[in-house]
């Protein structure tokens, strides 16, 4: 088996003229969270589709496990997946879907013990439809692990939560990760991708523009770090004064630093002319203006 589980070259995806997927190549491997990010309609939701073996493609090589997902049926019994808007049948609850899918795939696990994986055992008799948006989407991760998977594919597995329940589900992931699963992450929240993905591939039209770490395409893209100073009209003259380049937005005069032993410079310069502020902040840019920066040239 290759070190990486998922390998994609070339993939070409068609309607009619419209190109849904250009050619665009990647690899996971083993142990990795991989996140595809992109705006609505940049072939995220088609790629993954491919790799689960749901869709066709019409070029490229595709290999899921060392299979082809679009002429193997055996890649179901190693793969999970997790579909966006996950839903179940309203009056069974967790343990009942538990249990039915562990007839699916003939295997014989404890329910409670794949409900405490997954945080849920407290709810294990609670009908679906009384489950909350995370509860429901956690007995989907739950039933994504009944057969043992070694390659996961989570579409969008936060959408719509509150912010407590997307942090449990990302505590669920790492822990999954940890377990030396493979993970295809699609999200929308690019705080959950740059928190969870070892890679991140962005695309945008069917095409991957850029890829590597969060880390390594905040560097790669990132502009000044961005010093904020509250303050009023004294402060304003004072900035003038030193010759510091600003704009004021929200009541923040906002300075574009060259390093950050510049924002130390600047405070103390305005601290020894006397003038008070009442605030002040240093920001850096994250994935998410990476993200609006990318897709947007």
């Amino acid at each position: 088996m290759s070190e990486s589980p998922v390998i994609v070259k070339n993939l070409l995806k068609k309607y009619g003229e419209y190109i849904a997927v250009n050619e665009i190549s990647f690899e996971i491997k083993k142990g990795q969270v991989f996140s595809l990010l992109g705006p609505n309609g940049a072939g995220k939701t088609t790629t993954v589709e491919i790799l689960e073996g749901l869709r066709k493609r019409d070029g490229g090589e595709v290999s899921v496990l060392g299979l082809d997902p679009e002429n193997s049926k055996e890649i179901y019994k190693k793969i999970g997946i997790l579909p966006q808007d996950f839903t179940f049948v309203n009056n069974s609850t967790p343990k009942e879907a538990i249990e039915f899918y562990c007839k699916l795939f003939n295997r014989k696990l404890n329910p409670y013990e794949l409900l405490d994986t997954v945080e849920l055992r407290d709810r294990a008799n609670v009908p679906f439809s009384k489950l909350s948006g995370g509860q429901k989407q956690k007995l989907g991760l739950a039933l994504s692990l009944i057969n043992d998977p070694e390659v996961l594919f989570l579409d969008e597995p936060t959408a719509g939560l509150d912010p407590k329940s997307r942090r449990n589900i990302w505590r669920i992931i790492e822990n999954l990760k940890k377990e030396d699963r493979s993970i295809l992450l699609t999200s929308h929240y690019l705080e959950e991708a740059e928190l969870l993905a070892d890679n991140v591939a962005i695309m945008n039209k069917g095409k991957i523009i850029d890829t590597g770490s969060p880390k390594e395409l905040i560097l790669r893209h990132r502009g000044k770090d961005l010093l904020y100073i509250k303050g009023g009209k004294y402060l304003e003259d004072v900035l003038e004064k030193i010759g510091a380049q600003f704009k004021n937005e929200d009541g923040y005069f906002i300075l574009g630093l060259n390093d950050s032993k510049e924002a130390i410079e600047i405070l103390n310069k305005i601290d020894e002319m006397g003038v008070p502020f009442d605030d002040f902040m240093i920001r850096r840019e994250n994935l998410e203006d990476i993200f609006l920066k990318v897709t947007e040239e």
